[in-house]
């Protein structure tokens, strides 16, 4: 007898329909699952068979073939375990289920209870698009897909649960709908444990402020890591459709905690300088989301810059004009979004004091100059504020007085990227970084002193034609924190200072060329 039953699969971070078909005929015992499957799927065979005898069903001799549509694209994981044996429970008329208008998904132990799987949230979501009526899914991925609406999704324990409920003798709870904004935000590291740094200070609330990427460069324990750690908490809030498309790339890369719903906060990737090319962007026989894709609407923070392998470094160039890395091998072509905030921290030289007041640096120029040439101009000219973090003085460190709060930043903030939503709403981009060239001569409009400020600075710094776009982007940025319609004259000079410091340590020399 035949039967089909819809299931999932994953590419990327994206799902498929799979319709999983099941033929039971009579003749020598045999068992084979066809279309495409890898190991994890042609494994299923040996789960299913044994959880169906040790939930009181007795399978005959028979020959049974799964196969799962469309054959063309390869199935991976062993998500298909559920919708296998339930089919089998049919098309052996061991039961009568009525599998229409539902898809299942789910790994099943030798027992018959199901383990958690990745990626449920994108399947959840296809299922809706599909048109299924309901979906049923392991019980610890329920919380993932709580904030979904418009389907009947069941979390249940185990394959008795779901046979007892298709055949009509008992019922199950949906999963529990919790509004996406009652999410609760674990607590962060404040600005206000910060001492001094007021410059570097202001520098991170523009890069919060407009999604810029941001250098932080000076000698060791002036408190570089931590500005950066405390940058999300000056950050607005995920919208419901970044915190769904982030927690769709945490899901599938299986490091979503299992009773959280959404993401409720911006992520915070911090990769070891050690990291592999791989690891950073992606990749694996079965590719998954590297660092750069689990950053994404939040921030990737590379700390000790310069000890990063080179190809390491040059690897981020591409996804950060593009907001998207691809994975190709030979049997497929995979695409991750990561648009997210690139934060870097890095010592002036190897000994970490060029340029200290008080402690002398002990290397020579031509290792001081090997060592931040490390950071290719490329790859600089991507970082759009560059800011010097110079030693804390006694009297500041040493202060008992209270600086401004993350909160009270993050209303600037907040206040800044709403101008920025509203004003490129037609556009679909949400914040300043990301706006495209062809945007900038209309939202960027220059006071006519600010643009006689701006030609005459172009020249005596060498300003590249993307360095120039950027250094808008951030005037544009200022403004809107100062509540201004056009760029004026201040906020023009206040980006041109965060340009400054590649003239002032990555100085051309022609002896190390």
């Amino acid at each position: 007898m035949y039967c089909c039953v819809k299931s999932m699969g994953l590419s990327g971070i994206d799902s498929y329909p799979v319709t999983v078909e099941i033929n039971i005929s009579r003749g020598m015992p045999h068992f084979d699952i066809v279309g495409l499957p890898d190991i994890a799927v042609k494994e299923s065979k040996d789960r299913v068979r044994a959880a169906l005898g040790n939930i009181g069903f007795k399978l005959g001799s028979s020959q049974i073939v799964v196969n799962l549509a469309p054959a063309n694209t390869k199935k991976n994981g062993p998500i298909y375990d559920l919708p296998i044996l339930l089919g089998i429970l049919k098309s052996a008329e061991l039961c009568d289920l009525p599998l229409d208008d539902s898809a299942f998904v789910g790994e099943i132990s030798l027992n018959g209870d199901l383990r958690p799987i990745n990626g449920v949230l994108s399947m959840v979501l296809t299922a809706k698009e599909d048109g299924c009526k309901r979906v049923f899914i392991p019980l610890e991925n329920g919380a993932e897909t709580s904030a979904i609406e418009g389907i009947d999704v069941y979390p249940v324990k185990n394959c008795d649960v779901i046979i007892d409920y298709l055949m009509g003798k008992t019922t199950l709870k949906t999963a529990k709908n919790t509004e996406y904004y009652l999410a609760p935000v674990p607590p962060m590291p404040d600005f206000n444990e910060v001492k001094g740094q007021e410059n570097a200070k202001r520098a991170m609330e523009i890069a919060a402020a407009g999604g810029h990427n941001i250098l932080l460069i000076g000698p060791p324990g002036t408190g570089k890591s931590m500005l950066a750690k405390r940058l999300p908490s000056i950050l607005p809030p995920l919208t419901f459709d970044e915190a769904v498309e982030s927690t769709k790339i945490h899901s599938i890369a299986g490091i979503l905690p299992r009773n959280q719903p959404l993401l409720s906060q911006r992520p915070f990737r911090s990769p070891h300088h050690t990291v592999s090319t791989a690891g950073l962007t992606g990749g694996g026989s079965n590719p998954m989301p590297g660092e750069i894709s689990l950053a994404h609407n939040g921030i990737l923070f590379m700390d000790e810059l310069p000890e990063f392998a080179k190809a390491t470094m040059e690897i981020l160039r591409q996804p950060l004009e593009d907001g998207e890395v691809t994975i190709s091998r030979a049997t497929s072509r995979i695409t991750y979004p990561c648009a997210f905030m690139l934060i870097t921290a890095m010592n002036p030289c190897p000994c970490g004091y060029y340029g200290h007041p008080t402690t002398p640096c002990s290397c020579s120029p031509t290792k001081t100059a090997l060592y931040l040439n490390k950071i290719s101009g490329p790859l600089l000219d991507r970082l759009d504020i560059h800011v010097e973090v110079p030693p804390v003085d006694y009297k500041k460190m040493s202060s008992v007085g209270v600086s401004e709060s993350s909160q009270t930043v993050r209303e600037r903030v907040a206040k800044a990227r709403k101008l920025q939503q509203d004003r490129y709403r037609s556009h679909r981009v949400t914040c300043n970084a990301n706006i495209t060239p062809a945007m900038l001569q209309k939202y960027c409009v220059l006071t006519p002193a600010a643009n006689k400020m701006l030609e005459m600075v172009y020249d005596k710094l060498g300003f590249s034609g993307r360095s120039y776009d950027r250094l808008l982007k951030v005037s544009r940025t200022i403004a809107d924190l100062a509540g201004a319609e056009d760029i004026d004259v201040d906020h023009i000079a206040e980006a041109i200072q965060y340009r400054n410091l590649d003239r002032k340590y990555w100085k051309k020399d022609t002896s190390l060329k």
